[in-house]
């Protein structure tokens, strides 16, 4: 083992790290169509208080040892604020990643929104760790007057306090609870093999109704002390939405960004617009008069509105055979995303989430060791609808990340990780037959490693630009501009409950497992929630959790 820390350490010199390079877009952000308060550089809080996003910062500290990848992070100033604005703290990151961050500085127009700290508490240093550093890092959190509260820490290469002018704390009453966000660094391999650690933060309470801001500085927490900073609030959130984007500009944005979404080569369920499922057929299907199933018209004007979830309509394919095969398969040409686009983070980021509907979705196939199996009926159900989520900063209207939709879950990807084609458009992957949504081409196995249920992505011919055809359904934010389509506004479900038996399809796929592979693999199967299993037809995005919320 200790011949090999000489040999990491000059690989890394050597290499160079990610965070060296300072990521951009493939290319520059266009002039957006005018409007009010979006994309000018500067939001106001309220109560006096304006904030502006920094992005240009000046490296304080590093080490190349602990944090993700085990290869360090890197803690950085905010440089070149403008005249007036203050900072609030400093920003960190993982050394893994390009640098594309960004912290809020301050401005107060009152006198009484911001104050100087009266001293700094030392929270730790590096000094006895034994690490590869650039010199000795000292975190310090400054102590807040009575009825003010810190939203950031700052980092030093000198055991003296920094000077009282260098950061400003925030009037109790306009900050907000957050909560610990990414693992950003600490000494071990992993955020539980130290009891120091530097994480990102976010506002507790997110939504399109949370007026919590993100500040983007680092917190600093050792064990499991309780986190020390605060976020902000927007508490001009209920009365002035100025900084979202109005249509046009929605519409600017989208076609900055639209993701190409690549289909596996193998796929055989592909999407169609909600329009051309209904115009080819599919039926709403009523409780005790199943025997009298009627068509649907194209904008879904005759399906129950409003309502909850309970089991009294859905929706199916037609009853004709081959009717039945040709919408099961959609239509590529005629596919159609839907927009919702909504406040977030106190209205300082819009998200766009692209709703995508494929009238049917495919057969799972697992992975069991090294034997790949399809499933039977399992994964089956009518009615399949997905999601991508663009985030963007309503400061400039840079694209920040975005958030792939994963059967039950997902996850948030930054924009200097993500794939880009024909500009800043965002390329996504639609995994064979299951359609959940992923960064990057290839296998990603749902299970505990030696089981699972594969996901399989690959870029083909067919893929779809979301930016060709689109409708924005929903933007609660912009009132009676627009006008949400019928079908957005079923609550049912999109597919029959299916009546197929679970036990006896596994006991199909049984068959051809290894006798010790049999019992971890039912487990496995009865452990799938029901969406992958196929049970029944999933409800409409307005019924998703992540539409009114945060996406996790």
């Amino acid at each position: 083992m200790g011949n090999c820390l000489p040999t990491s350490i000059s690989k890394k010199k050597s290499k160079g790290l990610p965070i060296e390079t300072t990521f951009k877009l493939p290319s520059p952000i266009p002039t957006w169509p005018s409007g009010e308060g979006f994309a000018t550089g500067t939001i106001d809080l309220g109560y006096g208080l304006q904030v502006r996003q920094i992005s240009s910062f000046n490296k304080v500290w590093s080490t190349k040892d602990g944090g993700p990848d085990n290869i360090g992070a890197t803690f950085f100033e905010p440089s070149s604020i403008p005249e007036g604005f203050f900072m609030l703290g400093h920003y960190a990151q993982p050394n893994n990643t390009r640098l594309f961050g960004w912290v809020l500085v301050a401005k107060d127009d009152t006198d009484t929104s911001l104050k100087k700290p009266l001293d700094y508490s030392l929270v730790w240093s590096s000094e006895s760790l034994n690490i590869n550093q650039e010199g000795i890092a000292y975190v310090w959190l400054p102590t807040p007057p009575d009825g003010y509260k810190p939203v950031g820490h700052l980092i030093t290469n000198s055991p003296v306090k920094p000077s009282l002018e260098k950061i400003r704390c925030v009037r109790s009453d306009l900050t907000d609870q957050c909560e610990t966000d990414t693992w950003i660094w600490g000494p071990g391999k992993d955020s539980n093999a130290s009891g120091f650690n530097i994480f990102g933060v976010t506002p507790t309470n997110r939504g399109i109704q949370g007026m919590g801001v993100c500040v983007g500085t680092f917190a600093a927490k050792n064990n499991n002390s309780p986190l020390s900073i605060a976020c902000l609030k927007n508490f001009n959130f209920n009365s002035n939405l100025s900084s979202m984007p109005n249509p046009l500009q929605i519409e600017a944005l989208f076609q900055t960004y639209s993701p190409y979404i690549y289909f596996h080569p193998d796929e055989k369920y592909l999407p169609s617009s909600v329009s051309w499922f209904f115009d080819n057929g599919a039926l709403l299907y009523k409780k005790g008069e199943e025997s009298k199933p009627i068509l649907i018209d194209s904008m879904g004007s005759n399906l129950p509105q409003g309502g909850s979830d309970d089991g009294h309509y859905w929706l199916d394919l037609p009853v004709d055979d081959k009717a039945k095969e040709r919408v099961e398969k959609g239509d590529l040409q005629n596919a159609q995303v839907y927009l919702h686009i909504k406040p977030m983070l106190g209205a300082t980021f819009t998200d766009i989430a692209i709703w995508v509907f494929y009238p049917f979705n495919g057969p799972a196939r697992a992975k069991v060791e090294f034997i790949n199996i399809p499933l039977g009926k399992i994964g089956e159900h009518v009615g399949d609808w997905e999601h991508l989520t663009l985030r963007v900063s309503n400061f400039d209207g840079m694209l920040r990340k975005v958030y792939f939709s994963e059967h039950s879950g997902g996850s948030w990807v930054n924009a200097s990780e993500l794939e880009f084609q024909g500009g800043n458009k965002v390329v996504t992957y639609a995994s064979l037959n299951g359609h959940a949504m992923y960064p990057k081409p290839g296998l990603v196995l749902q299970g505990n490693g030696r089981i699972g249920i594969r996901n399989d992505t690959a870029k083909s011919k067919m893929f779809l630009d979301t930016g060709n055809e689109f409708s924005l359904a929903a933007a609660e934010y912009l009132g009676s501009t627009i006008i949400e389509p019928p079908w957005l506004n079923y609550f049912r479900k999109w597919g029959p409950k299916i009546s197929y038996d679970i036990a006896e399809e596994i006991r199909k796929i049984e068959k051809v497992l290894p006798g010790k592979l049999k019992p971890a693999f039912d487990k496995f199967v009865k452990s799938l929630p029901n969406e992958i299993l196929g049970e029944e037809g999933p409800t409409g995005p307005k019924l998703k959790r992540n539409w009114s919320g945060d996406e996790v």
